[in-house]
């Protein structure tokens, strides 16, 4: 596959995005993180008066080492900010840190498409794990063209299409956190409309990465589905 061009036209172009969304989001956040907003209140600050706004009480806020590896822990409830988002004072600090809150919103509210990927994560780590030795097995059966082949073929791409849907449905999830985070800054007045800008645009930039992420995945497994023969040709 590495002599493959179909194989460096689809996945490169899957590499090509996902290293453009990388360095965009990671300049994007650069450029708002020396610009700080009016309030002078800090990511964690504006987090915990979203949550109180939200009427959530039994979420925690914690540093966490390294840049850009805030998340919210659904299992234990804890959000867990960044050094330069939880002390920040910032526009981007104020968005990283309002969408995250977005999810435990998404949390307490019981959203359908949280909920499934968060049950979908063992599901999607086992098929991404497993899905290429099976794929591999199934071109020395013939892929396609053989019974055998076959089945063992359309097992390989059902376990990589685990991950792919994993991909997929967290776009909704990404995209409505950080709708509930631009909702909830303006609402609560935490910044002008300047400002509002400026966060708006570190999500925008965050939100290609997971659409990178799913162009990616599924260009992989539409091309080990055409190696294989599902679309009537196999190498």
């Amino acid at each position: 596959m590495f002599f493959d061009p179909l194989y460096w036209l689809m996945i490169g172009a899957g590499l090509l995005l996902s290293i453009w969304a990388s360095v965009r989001v990671k300049s994007t956040f650069a450029k708002y993180s020396k610009l700080p907003t009016r309030s002078q209140l800090t990511g964690a600050e504006v987090a915990a008066g979203i949550l109180r706004q939200a009427g959530i009480h039994d979420v925690t806020i914690e540093r966490v080492a390294g840049e850009l590896t805030d998340h919210y822990d659904p299992k234990n409830k804890v959000l867990r900010l960044s050094e330069p988002i939880y002390a920040g004072r910032s526009m981007a600090a104020f968005g990283v840190a309002a969408h995250e809150v977005g999810h435990a919103i998404q949390h307490a509210e019981g959203y359908s498409p949280l909920k499934f990927r968060s049950a979908w994560v063992p599901v999607a780590g086992i098929g991404s794990n497993v899905s290429i030795f099976v794929i591999i097995a199934a071109f020395f059966l013939g892929g396609m063209a053989t019974p055998m082949g076959a089945v063992v073929g359309w097992l390989g791409l059902a376990l990589f299409a685990t991950a792919t849907v994993f991909t997929l449905v967290t776009l909704p999830v990404e995209f409505d956190a950080s709708r509930r985070a631009l909702l909830a800054l303006e609402m609560g007045h935490y910044v002008y409309d300047d400002e509002l800008q400026g966060a708006r645009r570190v999500l925008s930039a965050a939100a290609m990465t997971y659409v990178a992420a799913f162009v990616t995945s599924l260009l992989t497994l539409l091309y080990w589905a055409e190696r294989l023969g599902v679309f009537g040709s196999r190498r």
